[in-house]
Formats: structure tokens, C-alpha cells, sequence
């Protein structure tokens, strides 16, 4: 199966549908937060309407918490400590982000976190299972010139998942590797960048611009 998977529009949706094009026939999308810049959560919609095949997502730090209500109201699958199963792929999902310097409206505790990752591994874990973060986990496509910065919750269940798929930091974008985890930071889709992903075999990723 093959997914289109974007982060960090922030309201900026000139770039979709020449990422839509670049991508060309996917079974779903899956996005990874930041679809607003601060809102408005109406503004989603658009963006959600873009796309003609089932759209996974979760929110960003820079997403209001009600956006989760529009989610919920919308086409697209709320993925936010949800889980969903396309194929043989068990794809779970985490919004917001670890706490941050700026006190952006979604931020989660670690532990949240943790509970949360805990929850939905013991209720929804298969054969393979994908990560749906906004947040990548700590060490791995998260680094700033002050150094790593992402979530260390996220980072203790790592190995517990083929992929994950996250945004947020946008200077890291690119795939590391968590032993056999490969992590993608896919950058900002509203620059044009985004992320291909086949599970049709062995997990692959293919860093994508427009």
C-alpha cells in the first residue's frame, strides 16, 4: 500500500495539490498536524477536502485543541490517541506536541504521553504498526542547533513500531533510523515537502518536493 504523508501547512495549502499530483495514486493520507496556524479549526476542512482517498490526522502544537471536535465533524479520520487499520498496517496516532518553550495551544505532558502510547499498543497492536506523531521521539529527526528536542515519552516506544511519521521540527527534515524503526520527519508541506511511504513489502520512504 502506498500513503502520502504531510506536516506543518500552517493555513498554507498552495502547495497540496502539486504534492497530490507528485505522489500520484495513493491508498490514504496521512497527516501529521500543524494543518492551521493558530487557527482558525474551520480553515481544516478545506485543506481535508483537497483529497479524494481516506485522510488520517492528527493535530499540531500550533492546532487549537477544538480542532479535534472538526476532525471528528469532518470526512477524515481523527487519528489523535485513535488508532485505524488499513490493510495489514495498524496505524495509531498522537497529536499535539511534548511541552514546548512557547506555551503553544496543544501540548502534552509526557506522561500523557506515555499513558497514551501505552494504551493504544496493549488495544491496537498488530503486525505492523505506524506512528502518526506530530512530535518525533527524542534523538531521532528532532535536532536544533540547542540540540535534540523531541519527545522522550515518544522515544521509549519506538522499537515497538516499523515507522513513524512526524513533523514538527522543521529544520530536521529526513528519516533516521531507531534500530529497525525508521523515522520520517516529512518538513513542511507548506514549502512543498512531503513524504512517500510503501508497506507493500518492507517498510520504504521516499522524501518528496514540489
Amino acid at each position: 500500500m502506498k500513503f502520502l504523508a504531510l506536516s506543518d501547512l500552517h493555513g498554507n495549502y498552495s502547495k497540496v495539490e502539486a504534492l497530490r499530483q507528485c505522489a500520484g495514486e495513493v491508498d490514504a493520507a496521512l497527516i501529521t498536524g500543524d494543518i492551521t496556524n493558530f487557527g482558525p479549526v474551520g480553515k481544516a476542512i478545506e485543506f481535508i477536502n483537497m483529497f479524494d482517498v481516506p485522510v488520517l490526522a492528527v493535530p499540531g502544537n500550533c492546532d487549537p485543541v477544538d480542532i479535534l471536535e472538526v476532525l471528528d465533524d469532518s470526512k477524515a479520520i481523527n487519528l489523535h490517541k485513535s488508532c485505524h487499520t488499513i490493510g495489514d498496517v495498524n496505524f495509531m496516532g498522537l497529536g499535539g506536541s511534548n511541552t514546548t518553550p512557547f506555551d503553544t495551544p496543544f501540548e502534552l505532558t509526557d506522561e500523557d504521553i506515555e499513558q497514551s502510547l501505552e494504551r493504544l499498543l496493549d488495544e491496537c497492536s498488530g503486525i505492523r504498526n505506524v506512528l502518526v506523531s506530530h512530535a518525533p521521539p527524542y534523538g531521532y529527526s528532532d535536532e536544533l542547533p540547542v540540540g535534540h528536542v523531541g519527545s522522550q515519552a515518544i522515544a521509549k516506544f519506538v522499537d515497538r513500531f516499523a515507522l513513524v511519521v512526524c513533523g514538527h521540527i522543521h529544520e530536521a527534515r529526513g528519516i533516521t533510523k531507531a534500530g529497525n524503526t525508521i523515522v520520517v520527519n516529512v518538513g513542511e508541506a507548506s514549502k512543498g515537502y512531503g513524504a512517500l511511504i510503501n508497506t507493500n513489502d518492507n517498510v520504504s520512504v521516499e522524501l518528496i518536493e514540489v
